[in-house]
């Protein structure tokens, strides 16, 4: 029976890897699966017969398999056990005495001894050592040290701000997320213990949106702290016990148009006019996602109704369109030389009758818009007379901005025009705006330079980050005021933020064609000299659990588009690496500007672009999103879209990790010091396994003095400390949920430095949500 199960097992191996292998290689693609195939195939026809040849022939299998695999991937274990698994797994089993009997020697007396199997146990045990010698070996880890010592002695970070406190989303205007704090550092880090634990209340429901988020930065002010909640509570809590101390509840209500239901944080003010203890002398502005930015007094809650309209600023005012949910601020704007500084989320690819990405200047106390400046009518920064709106559809601002007050320039993070994946017709303004970088002068919201990052941007390539600023010490001694913008393609610009200029070399490299014939692509894109881009996928690249959907991964790569960063979209279906998710995202970068060192992110998911024209979309209401996954509609465009992570037939990526990493760079010579798999796949899989694969992950770092880098972001549910100068992990703590979003730290009136973490987890990458507001600390004495 079990010669007969066996054979039976064998052939329908066979017969899948000989079916695929033979579509593969119509593809162009490997003849391996073929091959084995067909001699999975014979191996059971001998099993069979019960012709002891049939182990020989698999010794074979073994040990070609083996060395195809060793000739592709090298010793990488993640690659290794999907081309290998199955095949030990199989010979194993072959090598037991109940296979053995029935293939052996027949005495005379019917006696059955059991076949020599020594080609086939040599064969298998050498797979075996390779798969434990690879589990010690990382071909993709990158060991180095950055430097310690100090460059800039009593460098500017930004707005002042006392040591133990955190007034922005970035600390500073400059976004660094670096704190002078050094009381945690890494020789105590390890120590780290949880003092008090809050739970905000606002949970995700039923009814909410996909991408329902948790992604604030608390701010601390005093003896507080300052957050908002994904349905846009505001709540301050008592910086020492986690005790809430006023909460507020905008009423933003629900809405299933709108893309993203969440905040990264709210904005402080102090009045320097007003006296100390007098009403909305030190305020908290929240941005809703109802188009609403709304003035609290930081010590009640209440609403300051001198502000706007009894408090409250309409960001819809002036739009061409107003659809609810459509557009609405999910980033806290930045406030500088008496004016808050906004810009808006417009929903991707629902329709191109889409809202203006204006970004405004209103009168921090009164709400009075004091300038507008709007891509696609960048002359006309004095506020628009009555009647007159903004231009529809221009390229948006859904990130951070940074802020240089003695430079007077306000730093933007552009996004793309709807639809992100369709670039015809678009006006000279969108070439020029979309994808970049714009410095806008604080007092008259003149754009003084732009840089961009993507050529005809069609790819969803927003720069998605916070630029952070910096003053870089260069090799001859001067100091140059220096900005760093991470961008998803993986490219970090290091440029003069006076003048826009780089800092680091950027070269031009060719750019594939191919654009459907409506449209074209650039010859060339932009290319920094540190950059995190990831090398072109190969089809030795797929990946599954097994080596079956392994090779459906494999013909999936060959039927797609693909010719490296920037194939363009099409109606075949186009692979696009890295993905819409980005190397980085909102999270940005981490940086110690003493020692002008940098900690980070990369990320690194395929996904896929299909074009659909638009007599072939399905009716409303049939799998659409308008997000990353799913089909995207584009009102009023010829074509909709349908997008997703690249992802095998078991819905996990068909790229092989890691997929995500920790790494630091020296900004002075833009080399890149280490880059280390980041976070395990417990939280991804049936079972809690603890295997550190490089996961993928959205969120932001955090620097201190101590030489401490924290992270959450990664998909398993952990917040991390590492070592700045060598990016090894140093402690961990368990999370209640994900953490999506960035830490920080401050220090409480008695001494104790401590660090704050938000864990809510992540709709779009399904984390496990939550409501939760922690905060750790080494132990008293």
């Amino acid at each position: 029976m079990a010669i007969l199960i066996t054979t039976i097992l064998f052939g329908l191996v066979g017969l899948a890897l000989a079916v695929g292998g033979g579509q593969l290689l119509a593809l162009d693609g490997s003849i391996y699966y073929l091959i084995t195939g067909i001699a999975f195939i014979v191996t059971a026809v001998l099993l069979y017969l019960r012709r002891s040849t049939a182990l020989t022939l698999y010794a074979l299998i073994v040990l070609g398999s083996l060395g195809w695999a060793i000739w592709e991937v090298g010793f990488d274990w993640w690659q290794l056990g999907p081309r290998g698994g199955v095949i030990i797994l199989l010979g194993i089993w072959l090598l037991t005495p109940w296979m053995r009997k029935p293939l052996g020697f027949q005495s005379p007396t019917g006696a059955r001894y059991p076949v020599g199997a020594a080609p086939l146990a040599a064969s298998v045990a050498l797979a075996i050592l390779i798969a434990v010698i690879s589990m010690f070996t990382d071909p993709y880890d990158v060991e180095g040290e950055l430097p310690e010592d100090a460059v800039a002695a009593a460098p500017t970070m930004g707005n002042p701000v006392p040591p133990g406190e955190w007034h922005q989303y970035g600390r500073t205007n400059y976004g660094q997320r670096y704190s002078p704090l050094d009381q945690i550092n890494v020789e105590n880090v390890d120590e780290l213990e949880e003092v008090w634990r809050y739970q905000t209340g606002d949970v995700k429901l039923p009814e909410d949106v996909t991408e329902t988020t948790y992604q604030v930065t608390p701010l601390k002010v005093g003896n507080s702290l300052f957050i908002c909640t994904p349905h846009n509570w505001a709540i301050a809590i008592d910086a020492t016990t986690g005790e809430e101390k006023w909460k507020y509840d905008p009423n933003a209500g629900l809405n299933p148009d709108r893309q993203h239901q969440t905040c990264r944080g709210v904005t402080y003010y102090a009045d320097p006019q007003a006296q100390a203890d007098a009403p909305c002398a030190e305020r908290v502005y929240l941005p809703t996602s109802d188009a609403r930015l709304i003035a609290l007094d930081a010590a009640s809650g209440e609403v300051c109704t001198s502000f706007a309209d009894q408090g409250v600023l309409r960001l819809e005012t002036g739009m061409p369109y107003n659809p609810a949910g459509y557009y609405y601020s999910t980033s806290p704007p930045v406030i500088a030389a008496g004016k808050i500084i906004i810009g808006g989320a417009v929903n991707d690819n629902y329709s191109t009758q889409s809202q203006s990405g204006v970004i405004r200047a209103f009168d921090v106390n009164s709400g009075e818009l004091v300038w507008n400046w709007d891509s696609g009518n960048p002359e006309q920064t004095e506020p628009l007379p009555p009647g007159q709106t903004y231009t529809a559809n221009s390229p948006n601002s859904w990130s951070i901005f940074s802020v240089d007050e003695e430079l007077g320039l306000v730093y933007i993070p552009l996004g793309n025009q709807v639809p992100d994946q369709l670039g015809m017709g678009r006006s000279e303004s969108v070439e020029k705006y979309s994808s970049s970088i714009v410095a806008l002068d604080i007092n008259t919201g003149a754009d003084r330079w732009v840089f961009q990052t993507v050529h005809h941007d069609l790819w969803d390539m927003d720069v998605p980050a916070q630029p952070v600023l910096l003053d870089l010490t260069q090799d001859d001694g001067t100091v140059v005021p220096a900005l760093v913008g991470p961008t998803k393609q993986g490219d970090i610009y290091v440029l003069n933020r006076q003048t826009g200029e780089p800092l680091l070399d950027v070269t031009a490299e060719p750019a594939p064609g191919g654009a459907i014939p409506e449209d074209f692509t650039a010859p060339t894109q932009p290319t920094s000299a540190l950059t995190f881009k990831p090398e072109p996928l190969e089809e030795k690249d797929m990946w599954g659990i097994s080596m079956f959907d392994q090779m459906v991964c494999r013909i999936r790569f060959h039927e797609l588009n693909y010719e490296g960063r920037y194939t363009p979209p099409s109606i075949n279906g186009t692979l696009v690496y890295p993905g819409n998710f980005g190397t980085f995202n909102w999270g940005s970068v981490a940086i110690d500007p003493e020692r002008q060192v940098m900690f980070g992110m990369p990320t690194y998911l395929g996904f896929t672009v299909r074009l659909v024209p638009r007599e072939e979309i399905p009716p409303k209401g049939a799998d659409e999103k308008a997000s990353e996954q799913g089909l995207n509609r584009n009102e009023g465009a010829p074509y909709g879209v349908y997008m997703g992570p690249f992802l095998g037939p078991l819905q996990i990526p068909c790229q092989a990790p890691p997929w995500g990493y920790v790494a630091g760079a020296d900004l002075r010579t833009g080399e890149i010091a280490y880059k280390h798999r980041n976070g395990t796949v417990y939280d991804m899989t049936p079972l809690p396994l603890p295997f550190k694969v490089g996961v993928p992950g959205i969120g932001g770092p955090m620097i201190t003095k101590g030489g401490v880098a924290f992270l959450g972001a990664a998909v398993d549910n952990y917040l991390r400390a590492y070592n700045l100068t060598t990016g090894e992990e140093i402690w961990r703590a368990r999370l209640p949920a994900g953490g999506q979003a960035t830490p920080m730290t401050y220090a409480v009136e008695d001494g104790r430095q401590f660090v704050v973490m938000v864990a809510g987890g992540h709709g779009s990458v399904g984390t496990k949500p939550g409501d939760y507001v922690i905060a750790y600390a080494l132990p008293r004495d």
